[in-house]
């Protein structure tokens, strides 16, 4: 008995006319990339096809495999055969690629096309993303399945992903890379597109290195699949088949298979030439490479009925068994799981659970706390009634206060060292990694159930914008704990005093900063992330102990909206009064403000104070509120140890501005505030001022 060929001759005919389609869409397009997704079509045909589990008619589909494009300029390599295996698009789809308004961008976008996973395209981004997801499954299976062997339960699945040599070039994949080797995560599967091309040329002007030992030295399961082997070029799949099984049954790594390819085959004279990279092939060469594939050389856009009834029925009878299989499992799970069920059902539901006020620690006024204690203290807090939030630091754990007390460690069962450690710990250990962390972050918030947080100093955030950005853009709910926000630091001097990272990170669209005030406002915070779950926040958090001023219902409403009035306007002699000044001021800050407000109601000019926590979550209030806040007769002062920048719109023509706008020094925090202004004394003299000039 002869074994089936692993591709019909209908499946061969779909590869060859994906390639051309790739041609087709971007010589109509006029700009895109059509090298890579023309070599690659086999590959992500076979994986559609052939070997990742998915549903056409269900692309949320729980047991699915993931699927990370990488290499996200070659979208069309994904679009492609999404519209194949009948994801919902269509060949003119297709055709209309990087159109307004089409389903098929330039490149992948979460949430805008069915079956996209994570917007990529900053190369690195999507295996660290990817790297996140093959976490997440882990974390799932424990949560939700924790009896369970290792790779029987419904919430296990494997994570796939397309590099190229750019992604591998970049610093983010290097550490998404070493912390999966050293997690061990035998879910995730990298297949490297190595085909010595970048955009200037042969690799080999700025990439000699071999990545085969780097990623062995990570701890990885390295295979190798050569298609330039022997002379004369071939694709065989049946030898990427091979090793995707192996990839498969590798439990305690991750595994790249190193595929040797060349860019654009079978173009006649663009193969493995720069110029097929990231620009339209021109009508001449499509031509001939529809010859070499046997196709119509005149014709675009070609794709016979019966190879696309071909490809969607394929894709669907494959479906419909894994589904019956899963759907079998999953139905015994809930029955013998009825906790495990509704936990699922309310993650699912995108429900908080009951209980989370309650279990919000509460702080006495006049009491002396950083912002960072209470943050560790809240997170402690909510452990056990929000199963669902997890996460740790870049090897800044107990500076950042990101450890949940008594959690376990998330790490394989061979380098777990404490109580409970293990694959389905809680407590992650990114190392000193804060843009893979900030990537890994958002893998697992796209993953779905669980919240993920990763803390490290605010000045590093720098290191983790493109990952903000990113999460921002895609609207997804990871969130950055950022400690050691200010000046106040003191001592470490200015390489680890944030400056301009207030205006830097608030700058970014859809992407909310969060700096509480006080322990109140910190507990709060974190009650109101929760409660955004598809948004992502940075908290930002003091190091030095700030008094506590706001009461916690004053906080649990205040923090909702973003800035409210925690001290309002009195006389020289106590008595409420409408406000001559107000002074709007964040974090460490509302403290300062809150002396300026005395010394200037002290001298018979009537002063409020509002405390801003998120500038953005005010920006969100109706007008009415936003006015009762901020009266429009009132001179505004604000007060924060960052730059200007963003505070004129806010204070207004006649307001005044308490800035930092240099870099601190190395000395202690109570001194850089006197040195820079930071006081009650100056900021009620420029209030002073301020007013005077309106009067004047």
């Amino acid at each position: 008995m002869t074994t089936p060929a692993l591709l019909t001759d209908l499946d061969l005919k779909a590869i060859a006319i994906s390639k051309a389609l790739a041609a087709d869409a971007v010589e109509k397009a006029g700009s895109g990339h059509p090298g890579t997704p023309i070599s690659l079509a086999g590959v992500a045909y076979l994986l559609y096809q052939k070997e990742m589990a998915g549903d056409p008619s269900d692309p949320a589909w729980l047991g699915r495999d993931r699927f990370v494009l990488s290499i996200g300029h070659a979208s069309l390599l994904q679009y492609i055969q999404l519209a194949l295996a009948g994801y919902g698009l269509e060949i003119s789809d297709i055709a209309a690629l990087r159109t307004w308004g089409s389903p098929t961008p330039g490149h992948p976008e979460f949430g805008h096309t069915a079956g996209i996973e994570t917007t990529t395209g900053p190369l690195g981004a999507g295996i660290a993303n990817a790297v996140g997801m093959a976490m997440s499954a882990r974390r799932e299976h424990g949560l939700f399945d924790a009896a369970a062997p290792a790779g029987q339960s419904v919430f296990d699945h494997y994570v796939y992903t397309i590099v190229g040599d750019g992604c591998l070039q970049e610093g983010v994949a290097s550490e998404a890379a070493s912390l999966a080797g050293t997690q061990q995560l035998g879910n995730l599967i990298a297949i490297y597109d190595d085909n010595d091309i970048s955009i200037e040329g042969d690799t080999d002007i700025a990439f000699t290195e071999d990545p085969s030992a780097r990623f062995a030295a990570y701890g990885w399961q390295v295979l190798d699949v050569d298609w330039k082997a022997g002379g004369q070029y071939r694709e065989d799949y049946d030898a990427l088949h091979a090793a995707l099984v192996q990839a498969r049954a590798e439990t305690a790594r991750p595994t790249l298979i190193r595929l040797h390819t060349i860019i654009a085959w079978p173009s006649p004279t663009k193969q493995g030439d720069e110029s097929s990279h990231g620009a339209k092939l021109g009508a001449e060469e499509v031509a001939g490479l529809k010859r070499a594939l046997g196709l119509d050389p005149e014709a675009d856009f070609q794709v016979p009925a019966e190879v696309l009834e071909h490809t969607r029925a394929q894709a669907a009878e494959r479906a419909a068994v894994l589904r019956a299989d899963w759907d079998a499992r999953f139905t015994a799970w809930q029955a013998a799981a009825p906790e495990g069920s509704a936990l699922l059902e309310r993650l699912r539901a995108g429900r908080l659970p009951e209980g989370l006020d309650a279990a919000l620690p509460h702080w006495e006024l006049g009491d002396a706390v950083a912002t960072r204690s209470a943050s560790g203290r809240t997170l402690s807090a909510l452990a056990p009634v929000v199963p669902e939030l997890w996460g740790g630091s870049a090897d800044l754990a107990g500076s950042n206060n990101t450890t949940m007390a008594g959690e376990p460690s998330f790490l394989p069962a061979s380098l777990a060292v404490g109580r409970g450690d293990g694959p389905y710990g809680r407590t992650i250990h990114f190392g000193v990694r804060e843009h893979a962390m900030g990537s890994i972050l958002n893998g697992i918030a796209l993953d779905g159930l669980t919240r993920p947080y990763g803390g490290t100093f605010m000045v590093f955030s720098d290191y983790m914008r493109p990952a903000v950005r990113l999460a921002a853009l895609m609207g997804i709910g990871s969130v950055f704990v950022w400690t050691h926000d200010s000046i106040g630091v003191g001592e470490d001097g200015p390489t680890h005093q944030p400056i301009e990272h207030l205006a830097a990170l608030r700058a970014i669209p859809g992407f909310a900063v969060v700096r509480p005030a006080d322990a109140n406002e910190t507990a709060a915070a974190w009650a109101e992330i929760l409660r955004r779950r598809r948004e992502p926040v940075g908290v930002v958090l003091s190091r030095q102990n700030l008094t506590v001023s706001a009461t916690p219902e004053a906080a649990a409403e205040g923090v909702r909206r973003g800035a409210y009035v925690l001290a309002d306007a009195v006389d020289a002699a106590g008595a409420p009064a409408d406000p001559a000044v107000v002074i709007i001021a964040t974090g460490s800050e509302v403290g300062v403000a809150m002396a300026a407000r005395e010394r200037l109601s002290a001298e018979g000019t009537p002063a409020r104070v509002v405390s801003a926590p998120c500038l953005e979550w005010f920006a969100e209030q109706d007008e009415a509120y936003r006015a009762r806040v901020l009266p429009v007769g009132a001179v505004r002062i604000s007060v924060e140890a960052g730059i200007a920048m963003g505070w004129r719109e806010i204070v207004g023509d006649s307001g005044a501005i308490v800035s930092l706008d240099h870099y601190g020094a190395s000395a202690p925090g109570p001194r850089l505030f006197e040195e820079y202004g930071f006081t009650g004394e100056h900021v009620a003299e420029v209030a002073a001022q301020a007013l005077a000039r309106a009067q004047a």
